[in-house]
């Protein structure tokens, strides 16, 4: 199996107890989606289910418009997605009678990773941005030396994709980008190549002793006269300072209802929260709280779920 797909099911000893007539039958939730996402997916989905018999939850990856092709074709129960879902999405969804209702799991920050022996420190969005248009194509201009900056990205299919290119490009990318299956493709190629750059959910790279081994984190500023601030530390991402974050949205077909109601209430949990913020990621910020009370009827202060 593609290491970019992964897919969980629960355990055959409960299949087994599923097909027992004398017991209740087993509701199945399937989740598509954004690769941002799917090792959080996963996370939320096995505690889930050790704590519910009568659930079984498939999680597996592809990218955001993957995931939301799926829940317009009524192939997914939820579509994970990094970025909100385009109109013409939404239009198609309209036609065929499913009705997109958004939740939003967590908050990501956008890291932006290089070989570490890149000796550039920090960049500024601006310089980001010209990167990846191709107006800056040597990392001489930036301070570094005299090579040309290769380049790495995700497939257009991607809401990591879609979301950089429309709030960092801010038009097309330059023709040298390499379009990466997914997150982990694009760090291989860090790891591996001096004059790399690439940019990856921070999820993806944490680990407990810090970011993963054999990459470099930069620094990210505002603009080329305020200080750079690493996503990394949770402080600059609670602050704002941090510059490169995004919602994570869990689409359904209208309002859900049992079991899948329950999950996704799960996920807002203290208990689904604080495994947003054990992958890497951060939990729900206020301005999307309200966002979720109205779509799930979800009610933080007063949850006692789980």
């Amino acid at each position: 199996m593609s290491k970019y797909i992964h897919t969980i099911l629960i355990g055959g000893a409960l299949f087994a107890f599923a097909c027992n007539p004398n017991h209740h039958k087993v509701e199945n939730i399937l989740i598509k989606g954004s690769d941002t996402e799917v090792n959080l997916a996963l996370a939320l989905a096995e505690t889930y289910m050790s704590t519910d018999p009568d659930v079984s939850i498939a999680v597996t990856g592809g990218g955001s418009g993957a995931g939301i092709a799926a829940l317009i074709n009524g192939k997914t129960s939820i579509a994970n997605a990094s970025r909100p879902m385009k109109w013409e999405e939404i239009a198609l969804a309209n036609e065929r009678k499913v009705q997109p209702l958004a939740s939003v799991l967590g908050m990501d920050a956008i890291a932006i990773v290089v070989h570490p022996q890149c000796p550039v420190q920090n960049l500024s969005l601006q310089q980001l941005g010209a990167i990846y248009r191709g107006d800056i194509q040597n990392w001489k201009t930036l301070g570094g030396p005299d090579a040309e900056i290769s380049l790495y990205g995700r497939q257009s299919n991607s809401g990591t994709f879609v979301y950089f290119r429309d709030s960092i490009v801010r038009a097309e990318y330059a023709q040298e980008v390499k379009q990466m299956n997914g997150t982990a493709q694009i760090v291989e190629a860090i790891k591996n190549d001096v004059h790399g750059i690439g940019y990856v959910g921070v999820g993806y790279i944490l680990e407990k002793s810090g970011a993963r081994a054999g990459i470099k984190v930069l620094p990210i500023g505002r603009s080329d006269h305020q200080p750079a601030f690493l996503p990394t530390e949770v402080q600059n991402i609670e602050s704002g300072d941090y510059p490169i974050i995004r919602p994570l949205y869990q689409y359904t077909n209208g309002q859900p209802k049992g079991r899948l109601h329950q999950y996704l209430q799960y996920c807002l949990s203290p208990a689904g929260q604080a495994l947003v913020k054990a992958s890497g990621y951060f939990p729900v910020s206020a301005q999307y709280q309200l966002q979720n009370e109205q779509a799930l009827n979800y009610q933080y202060a007063k949850s006692t779920l789980r």
